[in-house]
């Protein structure tokens, strides 16, 4: 990867993370118990999965790995104040990712050994999937911006079409003939739009 490609996708990445969190504070209080695409997620459930995932991302990139964590993450991390959470979680992950030469080295994950930039990559995808997840439960906009629908497009891409026998997805939903790549990579996850 060079460094170019490496800076633009730490900017995909604080662009992911920058879009989930608007959605984050534009939650109302009323809101964090309501369902969303996720069928086991209430809105607070998908916010503290996505917070744990980026208070994730400094100890593994520091050499931590899955076991060595533990269960450290698991359960609640949100709080009394999710969006000040939210906050704090991203603004590591970010500044994780961003440290000099973090994307050249490799982490140790659940599924075995990763280059960060690819993890880094993965991460974004998440992000900007589980943001239209928020938005569709809040009612606020959807659509990502551009660039962030190609980098998601990019990782979840090289998954083949049905990715549900993960376990992480949903089975794919049938596209409109007329979708865009936005919708029908929603569909492949599983997403009705």
């Amino acid at each position: 990867m060079t460094k170019d490609s490496r800076s633009t996708l730490r900017a995909r990445h604080r662009e992911a993370l920058a879009l989930f969190g608007e959605r984050v504070h534009a939650v109302r209080p009323r809101q964090w118990s309501a369902p969303t695409p996720c069928s086991e997620w209430t809105v607070r459930d998908l916010v503290n999965h996505l917070t744990a995932e980026q208070l994730w991302v400094p100890r593994l990139l520091a050499g931590a790995s899955v076991e060595d964590v533990g269960d450290e993450l698991d359960g609640d991390v949100l709080g009394d104040d999710p969006p000040a959470v939210w906050d704090a979680a991203a603004e590591a992950a970010v500044a994780a990712f961003g440290a000099r030469g973090a994307l050249q080295r490799t982490v140790r994950l659940s599924y075995g050994e990763t280059a960060v930039e690819d993890y880094c990559a993965e991460m974004t995808a998440d992000a900007v999937v589980h943001a239209w997840d928020l938005a569709r439960a809040i009612g606020a906009p959807e659509r990502p911006p551009e660039p962030l629908v190609a980098a998601a497009g990019r990782v979840f891409g090289s998954y083949g079409d049905d990715m549900s026998p993960t376990g992480l997805f949903a089975a794919p939903v049938p596209a409109p003939p007329d979708a865009d790549d936005w919708t029908r990579l929603l569909a492949r996850l599983g997403r009705a739009v």
